[in-house]
């Protein structure tokens, strides 16, 4: 299976986003929420992106569905920080898929002026820390979790992200951001309050 068509999850392909959560076999869904969680549960979760302001990147193969990436604000408006999750079918894991989405979620990060992101993930979860590692993260561990923290505005050119995009990122910008601030006034961590009803 080829690692396919990795683009932008619109708010009209939710229903997808839905079904690839759905489609994880219990080990797949506790590395993805930390927990054993049940259909209900993903049902609800899968809703979110109309409540919450979220970016969602995910790998189609044959036009289905099989890998996203989230990016979701702190704090429920885009400010200084956002955090993370991944989430990987297992036909797919190991074919590059997660470094790739990571690094469309960095230059999501970039294109909003986001300073901070966070990531965490269960201590047993070495492949995501492994790809976590490759974009700069600095890990902590504690209480059976990591937690990763990355700076994607500091990231060299010549890091796994750079290499990742090269040329394509200046047509990133324009395709799949299209939406995206393109400066921030001030700082000084996330706002309060929810803004958004789509996936940006």
């Amino acid at each position: 299976m080829s690692i396919g068509n990795i683009r932008k999850v619109e708010t009209s392909e939710l229903d997808q986003f839905r079904d690839h959560l759905l489609r994880l076999d219990k080990p797949a869904r506790r590395s993805r929420f930390a927990h054993s969680v049940s259909d209900s549960y993903i049902e609800k979760y899968a809703a979110l992106p109309l409540e919450i302001e979220t970016v969602i990147h995910g790998c189609f193969v044959d036009d289905v569905l099989r890998g996203v990436s989230e990016l979701r604000p702190i704090g429920g408006a885009w400010g200084d920080m956002a955090e993370v999750a991944f989430s990987v079918e297992p036909e797919l894991q190991g074919k590059g898929v997660a470094t790739e989405l990571m690094g469309r979620v960095i230059q999501s990060a970039r294109n909003r002026c986001i300073t901070f992101l966070t990531l965490t993930c269960l201590a047993e979860n070495h492949k995501m820390q492994r790809i976590a590692k490759k974009f700069d993260a600095q890990l902590k561990f504690e209480y059976g979790e990591v937690t990763g923290q990355i700076l994607p505005q500091k990231l060299p050119a010549g890091s796994v992200a750079g290499k990742l995009h090269g040329e394509e990122v200046r047509h990133l910008t324009t395709i799949l951001d299209l939406d995206a601030p393109r400066s921030r006034a001030g700082g000084g961590g996330a706002a309060a309050g929810r803004t958004g009803k789509k996936v940006a």
